[in-house]
């Protein structure tokens, strides 16, 4: 796949007939992947950002050495600059998902609310969706998935973050004849009870938003991110959290996960503080007699359960990698199978009163754990994704999950709206009514 889409792109540039990219987002993230995709990458061009605040959009683009971008109001000027290899910024995203002369949107804003209006405008006019929101795509990314495919158009999470390294592996590792029984993360450290406040000088310090910083140290973000994983392949977790063993090195894993759990269902799970301390791994099973032997030979150990790893995960990078196999292949990296395997759900980070107003990922309030579906859903627990803004109805004690009991929801969002299509259709409750 790699070979075909280097030669397709190749091909595309020659032809004068590139991968034309939007992006939704200009934090750092998204900067980092506007300066790499307007490098430019052969047969791939970043045509339009859009952001709420132009000026961060403008000033992405200036970053990447595109300084001209011009900051366009309406869909004729904006289709008009792409046809001619102008850079656009627009405010209002619905543009950017309108514009016929657009392949792919990338998504980048790491909302829920908001990315769902985002993935559902580009879902409706027939985008390719690469989604760098792990907060959505945990929450209600498999009925997205559903919207996409009725629609003929790709959803996909991207190479780069750890689900879409470890999804790379898993498929090569499949294609090759082996058995993957288990696939996740690395992680260095983590805190459920870190907020905004003692995460404030490291985000200062690399120019990152305190609540996302707080999300990866508490854990959330590394839930959603297994989550994605889970609902990508179908591993489950052995209890709720996972199990997280602490090691050395990330090949110990093939020894830490219980066997009959990864024969059973296979698992999603994490390495904690394990060298090389970044990338994503899958563990495999092989009970061959000589091919065990084989294995030992070439270092990997004596089986039956053997480590494989990738040492790094570079967003900006990789998901150039995820753009051209949407858009040329039609093939989503990383995308859920059906209806949630796993979900996270929102956890009291200390003791909570009637009436609280819930501040979401990465606040104060909450954390994120990661729960397999069916639990999640007889439990009735609240997923992380939609608690934001969600008010207390009864005192949550520090450490306990809170559920739709316990809360009021917002009145009109998208993603309640979806997160009961996603329970009502892809449980066979009822069939969504055509739009």
């Amino acid at each position: 796949m790699v070979n075909a889409t280097d030669t397709v792109l190749a091909q595309r540039e020659s032809d004068g007939n590139p991968v034309r990219v939007a992006m939704v987002g200009a934090g750092v993230t998204a900067r980092m992947i506007a300066l790499q995709l307007a490098t430019p990458i052969p047969g791939m061009r970043l045509v339009a950002i859009a952001n709420r605040t132009v000026e961060k959009a403008t000033q992405a683009f200036s970053n990447a050495g595109v300084p001209e971008a011009e900051v366009v109001l309406d869909l004729g000027r904006l289709e008009e600059n792409i046809d001619k290899g102008r850079a656009s910024v627009v405010e209002d995203p619905n543009l950017v998902c309108e514009a016929g002369n657009i392949d792919v949107i990338v998504e980048v804003t790491g909302t829920v609310e908001f990315g769902a209006h985002v993935a559902s405008a580009a879902i409706r006019h027939r985008k390719h969706l690469v989604l760098v929101n792990a907060e959505l795509d945990s929450t209600v990314g498999p009925i997205l998935k559903f919207h996409a495919e009725r629609a003929g158009v790709v959803l996909t999470n991207t190479d780069g973050d750890e689900p879409g390294v470890a999804m790379t592996l898993l498929r090569y590792l499949r294609s090759v004849g082996l058995k993957p029984v288990a696939a996740g993360n690395l992680k260095g450290m983590i805190d459920r009870y870190r907020t905004p406040e003692t995460q404030r000088e490291f985000a200062t310090k690399y120019n990152q938003d305190a609540a996302k910083v707080t999300s990866f140290a508490d854990g959330t973000k590394l839930s959603m991110e297994t989550c994605i994983l889970a609902n990508a392949t179908g591993f489950k977790v052995g209890q709720r959290g996972m199990y997280g063993p602490k090691c050395a090195h990330v090949r110990e894993m093939a020894k830490l996960l219980p066997l009959d759990q990864l024969l059973a269902d296979g698992l999603v799970d994490y390495a904690l503080g394990a060298e090389p301390h970044t990338g994503a791994f899958v563990i495999v099973h092989e009970e061959h007699p000589r091919k065990q032997k084989e294995l030992a030979y070439y270092k990997l150990g004596d089986g039956p359960c053997y480590v494989f790893y990738t040492p790094y995960h570079l967003p900006h990078i990789q998901i150039a990698s995820t753009i051209a196999r949407a858009a040329l292949f039609g093939d989503p990296t990383v995308t859920p199978l059906g209806a949630p395997i796993c979900e996270v759900i929102t956890i009291a980070k200390r003791n909570l009163q009637v009436g609280d107003v819930l501040d979401g990922v990465g606040g104060f309030m909450a954390y994120g754990v990661i729960e397999n579906a069916p639990v999640s859903t007889k439990q009735n627990l609240l997923p992380m994704g939609v608690s934001e803004g969600c008010r207390l109805l009864r005192n949550i004690p520090k450490d306990e999950p809170i559920t739709y009991a316990d809360i009021e929801l917002p009145q009109g969002r998208l993603c309640d709206q979806l997160r009961a299509q996603q329970y009502h259709h892809l449980r066979g409750k009822t069939r969504l009514e055509e739009e």
